[in-house]
């Protein structure tokens, strides 16, 4: 279903459902806006969390990972607090770059912050105010809440808002909003892509194409088959595009989809039949199988700005 074109028949028929979910959500944040429940302030850390109010594609991870290696730089012991989504394990546990546990037991994301920050411990976990607290007791100085937006249960310093638009405006399942626009007020600092009025000068973009070894390459002239499976793949068809590159085939899946060996041959195939070079992104590689060549993997950077931090750890 497209939440991000014009409202269709199935929109209409699920608005009934998405007003339902609206009271409730409202209804759970007033809880919190009137004092009814408490956030948890958890002691011995600063906590930047990191969020957005649609379900998917708002680049999140970009902004997580340039936070926390930044706050490295600064002299924080770094830990990201996620909750790990699509794993099949349940347990809360915690890792690094030199020791990276597979991908269905921690998740995509989780496993692509710890490679790209390797001075960072990552923790998954659903609790994520016992998972500050196992951090903190480990000597982690700054928490980065990865999705915590709607996560209000623990206390934040900061509260950064990746805006990726609203979508056709609905709430779920009409639309992509897992609360109302309006609550963007909530948020202390907000991640534009506008440069509206209040928002963080800052941006994120796909800066090139490497190897699975590192090798940096260029699609500028070239023709690609997409593998994806992202909740906005439209987007990373642009950027590909924006690069340089013609799009020959695409192959797409939904969001945090595991490539099968077989989805995965059918692809490269596709792509030989083509003469045309295989590209993924970074979050799509870390579930593919293990070994895999021949696919060329998207680098998204934090490109311009400065986001917020504490000062001093």
């Amino acid at each position: 279903m497209n939440w991000y074109g014009p409202p269709t028949l199935v929109t209409w028929l699920l608005v009934p459902l998405a007003l339902g979910y609206g009271l409730v959500i409202r209804l759970w944040h007033l809880l919190f806006d009137l004092g009814l429940r408490k956030a948890v302030r958890v002691p011995g850390a600063k906590v930047v969390s990191v969020g957005n109010l649609v379900v998917g594609g708002a680049g999140k991870t970009p902004v997580v990972m340039h936070l926390a290696n930044e706050a490295v730089r600064r002299g924080f012991k770094v830990a990201v607090l996620s909750r790990g989504y699509g794993r099949a394990s349940t347990d809360a546990r915690s890792f690094t770059a030199s020791s990276l546990p597979p991908v269905n037991e921690v998740g995509d994301e989780p496993r692509l912050i710890a490679r790209r920050c390797p001075s960072v411990t990552v923790w998954v976990g659903a609790d994520r105010v016992a998972l500050a607290r196992a951090a903190v007791a480990q000597g982690s100085t700054l928490l980065i809440l990865d999705d915590g937006f709607q996560h209000r249960r623990l206390a934040r310093d900061f509260d950064v808002l990746v805006d990726a638009g609203v979508g056709n405006g609905w709430m779920l399942p009409a639309g992509p909003l897992r609360e109302p626009a309006s609550s963007r007020r909530r948020a202390t600092h907000v991640w534009g892509r506008d440069g509206l009025p209040g928002e963080v000068q800052a941006k994120h973009a796909i800066t090139g194409v490497r190897a699975p070894g590192g090798e940096r390459c260029s699609l500028q002239g070239q023709s690609v088959v997409l593998l994806l499976g992202v909740a906005r793949p439209e987007l990373v068809e642009r950027s590909v595009v924006d690069l340089g590159a013609t799009i020959a085939g695409k192959h797409l899946y939904v969001d945090h989809h595991v490539f099968t060996p077989e989805e995965l041959a059918a692809a490269q195939r596709d792509a030989q039949d083509r003469g045309a070079l295989l590209v993924t992104t970074e979050k799509d590689a870390e579930r593919l199988p293990e070994r895999t060549a021949h696919v060329l993997i998207l680098d998204v950077e934090v490109t311009a700005g400065t986001l917020p931090l504490p000062q001093e750890p």
